[in-house]
């Protein structure tokens, strides 16, 4: 009787089911968000509300992101000091993260600056020169030196604007004055020994806390990329693209082939499986590509490079928040390469191969002096005035920078994964059971089971 009354029970019990992987929900995500977005847009009078969801949830789960990155940067830093303590070479890693920094931007750069020259986008644009205006930003030399000095403790900026007649003030941050603060706390706290020990303990623990904080935040990745995404679609679309297609296309063109060429390349010649990397690292480049925010995917950048790719904490701490600043392939290297090349040849503007040893200058050692400005238009301009072309140019590209801009960030964010891996594979570091484990070991296993 009690054989037939646990048969019956298992027999009436639901089947446990599963979600699909955590990077499939996000592909869903995007899906639903442009089905929305070109619902609302294309929807008639009837559903301006839908396009205001959209952009309201979209910008909620960016500001969430954005929230936990002072706190994790700061205390993760710390902690990676700390843990460097016990890391054998940690010099070495921080030269080799710089050289590689370098050689994957010199490598954009020239194909940016090949493509520039082969498509030829400055003589086939449809766009009257009669808009171009310099923008409101522009970058400098001095910003990188003004950049790594701190305004305050944490790197905090307030901004205060008039709308509407009413006055709002604005809290921003600096992440590479976050990492210089969090250096020198961290290097102090070593260097007094044990009484530093409880600050070190204390920060532990509030990393803790703050990665739990995050895991909350990246269950809603799927909902927060629908939205960006289908907001994209609802306020850009893509009629600007037709004056600018050849432009558009020679950028996406660049992209591509730093994204599915030479970063396969690479991760092969090092003996690490390329396939493998983009089933770990997918989620953080799907929400790089919808967000347009390395600073805003940066959580969920550093926790796929430890959890699924394999990189130790207290290397990754370091290498991830330093790249999200300072390692822009998309925005420092392809973009300011074709766009320079296509002002010169809109205004008629001739370069020789000087012109083209500074292109590549700039995008290798320049990306470092825009690292607290926003914006590839600032990498843009820093590229334009280096090389005496007129700044106008920047402003026949805004119309469709947007667009642009998603693409742009998804490399970035491969890019700020792909470093690390490398280097701590050189440097035998990287966990090659966890790098290898692939979509089973990723941090967002738990957010994939069932319900």
């Amino acid at each position: 009787m009690s054989a037939l009354a646990d048969s019956e029970h298992w027999t009436t019990q639901p089947a446990r089911r599963r979600l699909p992987s955590f990077g499939v929900q996000v592909a869903l995500g995007m899906i639903a968000g442009v089905a929305l977005g070109l619902l609302a847009r294309e929807g008639g009078p009837g559903l301006p509300w839908l396009g205001e969801t959209l952009r309201m949830t979209g910008q909620i789960f960016v500001q969430l992101l954005k929230t936990l990155v002072p706190p994790l940067v700061f205390t993760a830093i710390i902690a990676s000091i700390a843990a460097l303590r016990d890391l054998e070479n940690a010099a070495k890693l921080v030269t080799r993260t710089l050289f590689w920094f370098a050689f994957t931007a010199l490598i954009a750069v020239t194909i940016g600056i090949a493509l520039g020259l082969m498509i030829q986008p400055g003589l086939h644009a449809g766009v009257d020169a009669a808009v171009a205006q310099a923008p409101s930003s522009s970058g400098s030399w001095l910003d990188f030196l003004k950049g790594l000095v701190p305004a305050n403790f944490l790197g905090l900026t307030a901004s205060t604007s008039l709308s509407e007649g009413k006055a709002a003030t604005a809290l921003s941050f600096n992440v590479l004055q976050i990492i210089v603060a969090a250096i020198a706390v961290g290097a102090a706290a070593v260097r007094v020994g044990a009484p530093g020990e409880p600050f070190l303990a204390f920060n532990a623990s509030a990393l803790v806390i703050f990665r739990r904080l995050l895991r909350w935040v990246i269950a809603l990745t799927p909902i927060g990329s629908a939205a960006l995404i289908g907001d994209a679609a609802v306020r850009y679309g893509w009629d600007a693209l037709s004056t600018l297609g050849a432009f558009a296309s020679a950028i996406y063109l660049g992209l591509a082939i730093v994204l599915f060429v030479v970063y396969p390349v690479l991760l092969a010649a090092n003996g690490l499986n390329p396939l493998r990397f983009f089933a770990a690292a997918w989620p953080a480049i799907q929400l790089g590509f919808v967000s347009r925010s390395s600073i805003g995917t940066l959580p969920v950048t550093e926790e796929v490079t430890e959890n699924a790719l394999g990189v130790p904490r207290a290397y990754a701490a370091f290498a991830v928040p330093l790249g999200a600043t300072t390692k822009m392939d998309g925005c420092a290297a392809i973009y300011p390469a074709i766009s320079a090349i296509f002002v010169a040849q809109f205004f008629g503007v001739p370069l020789h191969l000087p012109d083209y040893g500074l292109i590549v200058f700039v995008s290798v050692i320049g990306s470092a002096a825009t690292a607290g400005l926003t914006g590839a238009t600032v990498m843009l301009t820093l590229t334009l005035s280096t090389l005496g072309l007129p700044l106008e140019g920047a402003g026949l590209l805004l119309a469709i920078d947007p667009i642009l801009d998603m693409g742009r960030t998804a490399v970035n964010v491969a890019g700020q994964a792909l470093v690390p891996a490398i280097v701590a594979k050189r440097a035998g570091i990287l966990d090659l059971a966890r790098f290898h484990g692939g979509e089973n070991q990723t941090p967002f296993r738990e957010l994939s089971a069932a319900a």
